[in-house]
This record gives C-alpha cells, structure tokens and sequence, in this order.
C-alpha cells in the first residue's frame, strides 16, 4: 500500500549551491539537513525535511551517473517523485499485473531503503520510484 510522498527529488550540479537556495527557501537549519553517497546510484544527496515529506536533491558523483546523464539532457530541475509503501515487492508484482513495469529489480537505495523506479514512458513522464523503509 502507497503510504505518503516520501519526497521530491530534484537533480542538481552543485549540490552545496543548490542546499543553500533551498535551505533559504525554507527557511531551515543547516542540521535539518542529511547529507550522503549513493555509490550505487553515482550520486551525493542531501534530504530536507518539510513536514511529513523531504525534498532530495541529487548530485551525480561521475559522468555515467543517471543523474549526470539527466543533467546533460535537461538542466537542473525536477527529477523524481518518491512514494513510500509498506510493501515494495507486492506494489511492484501488482503494477506489472496492470503493465506498468519497473526499470530493474528492487534495490538499496539512500537511507538504505529498498527502491525500484517505474518507466516514465508508463506513467506520463513522470519518474516515480517507490521506497521501503529498512524493517
């Protein structure tokens, strides 16, 4: 079951220009903010809490990143939105049953969530990717 907006990702060049813009924005602390790797994604993020939900913004750490790729293509901007499920394999087994399919398998991800991302082409160019909490 689709819980809450985890968060937003936006995808950024600079990612300690990008943290100050938006922690100005928001009117937030710097300790609001969490700051790590993804080495299997190429990416340094930084999450924001507001409210419930996070705004991430999305650094690529190499050239053959999605993120550096993305960047390439379209700037900076939005890149994602993230939905929490209690229950990733069964989301993903119940979309593939209304053929929406995810790009790969289940993944670790930042925070060490599991995540799988859905085709944008399957769901009107919108990235979406679900996460699930570490039990």
């Amino acid at each position: 079951m689709i819980k809450k907006i985890d968060h937003i990702a936006i995808a950024v060049q600079n990612l300690e220009s990008a943290l100050e813009t938006f922690r100005n924005i928001l009117g937030c602390a710097p300790e609001a903010v969490r700051i790590e790797e993804v080495a299997s994604e190429k990416v340094r993020v930084a999450f924001i809490t507001v409210g419930e939900s996070k705004i991430e913004l999305l650094e690529p750490l190499s050239d053959e990143s999605q993120i550096a790729k993305f960047l390439a293509k379209n700037g900076d901007g939005m890149h994602h939105i993230a939905l929490e499920t209690d229950d990733i394999d069964n989301e993903t087994k119940r979309l593939v049953s209304l053929n929406i399919n995810p790009l790969g398998l289940p993944k670790e991800g930042a925070g060490g969530k599991k995540i799988v991302f859905l085709h944008p082409k399957e769901t009107n160019r919108v990235l979406f990717e679900f996460a699930q909490k570490k039990h």
